[in-house]
């Protein structure tokens, strides 16, 4: 059933080398003498330059730019959006000096890409649905601003992206450009949070919420990969599998230095916070409930909860934290008893007003997760 839905979106939607950089000697990019993806729209995208084996990039139906891009993005205040999403409707949630806004995954969904400026940094905020991903990046490389688009193409049943200056090709999960003229380039990331539209809302009472007026005719609010959540086979894909957990299982993904760690949602659920270390870094992960997967039910609003994570830095000053959860969920310190928010405020007590730091994690599904980064260590609790 999974597939039959995406292969009618698909359908739909029709209507001299940096280091670790090798050179193809015939810059062709063919595999065993055919391609693996449509070709001809390629033409200024440089073959010669790629740090992958151009035969993990498959075409996953649409054309460069068949799931639009959203370029020119329109926002309505919390009280408009009100109208049409619930308080446990799903968001990537974005804050640069003081401009925050919200990106429903009502609408991201088909789209993917939302090209922005927020506090006056050019942002690409994206969506890859078959990996669950949501992440930020900055989009200016070089001193150039770049626009990307979804080229249609995947890798790891990851979407890859890719800009109109070059048409190099980007690794959503990663930014990492992979083919072309970007190749060994790596997109700066920005801090975001995959929450819910309630939690947004009274985090920014003033925070801004992308539109439905996109210029395209979408049925925002319906999820085009119903059941998708539950799928056992990943959609597209062809890898191995890490059998640590089911490959649809969500996890908070991390990676540090020569480190990545990933902490299961389900475990989060049972004990809201996990304090860990990671190359040093003292770190600790946040859960709270009440947010719709945007890949369960048809209706997004309709789906099963899925809960919300975010990793922050737990050292405040020269004083490193310990937190724990109360039965309720709350989350307090053992220095000093402050209760703290999802968002990593302290809310109450001797740090009133303290802001923990939030570090670059974002949710995925695990066997995404586990496809780019096999070495990574599994977080599990101690009995």
């Amino acid at each position: 059933m999974v597939r039959l839905v995406v292969g009618l979106l698909l359908l739909i939607l029709n209507s001299s080398s940096p280091a670790g950089v090798r050179a193809q000697s015939d810059c062709d990019p063919l595999v065993d003498g055919r391609a693996r993806f449509p070709i001809s729209y390629w033409e200024l995208t440089d073959f010669c330059l790629t740090s992958v084996d151009l035969s993990e990039i498959i075409s996953g139906g649409p054309p460069p730019d068949g799931i639009p891009p959203i370029d020119n993005p329109q926002f309505e205040t919390i009280e408009q959006a009100s109208s049409w999403l619930e308080d446990r409707s799903p968001v990537i949630a974005l804050e640069v000096d003081g401009d925050a806004r919200a990106y429903p995954l009502a609408i991201l969904t088909w789209h993917e890409i939302v090209n922005d400026e927020v506090g006056g940094v050019p942002v690409a905020v994206t969506f890859c649905p078959l990996c669950n991903a949501g992440l930020v990046f900055e989009r200016t490389v070089s001193g150039e601003v770049l626009r990307f688009g979804v080229s249609g193409l995947l890798r790891n049943s990851d979407m890859i992206m890719w800009d109109d200056a070059t048409q190099s090709f980007w690794q959503q999960l990663t930014g990492e450009g992979i083919v072309g003229a970007f190749t060994g380039t790596r997109l700066a990331e920005r801090p975001s949070t995959m929450t819910s539209f309630g939690a947004f809302a009274a985090r920014y009472p003033d925070g801004t919420v992308l539109s439905r007026e996109t210029g395209v005719f979408r049925d925002y609010g319906r999820n085009p990969y119903t059941g998708y959540d539950s799928s056992t086979v990943p959609f597209l894909y062809s890898g191995d599998l890490d059998d640590r957990l089911p490959p649809m299982a969500r996890v908070l993904g991390f990676r540090l230095g020569q480190s990545a760690v990933a902490y299961d949602l389900d475990t989060l659920a049972e004990v809201f916070v996990i304090n860990d270390d990671v190359e040093g870094i003292p770190v600790a992960a946040f859960w709270q409930p009440g947010v719709a997967s945007a890949l369960d039910a048809t209706a997004i609003d309709d789906s099963r909860d899925v809960g919300m994570a975010a990793l922050y830095d737990r050292q405040v000053g020269d004083t490193v934290l310990t937190f724990t959860a109360g039965e309720n969920g709350a989350i307090t310190d053992e220095q000093t008893g402050s209760t703290w928010d999802f968002f990593g405020t302290a809310t109450s007590g001797e740090l009133a007003g303290t802001q923990l730091n939030q570090l670059l994690a974002a949710p995925h599904f695990w066997f995404a997760w586990s496809a780019f980064f096999p070495e990574t260590t599994l977080y599990t609790l101690v009995e």
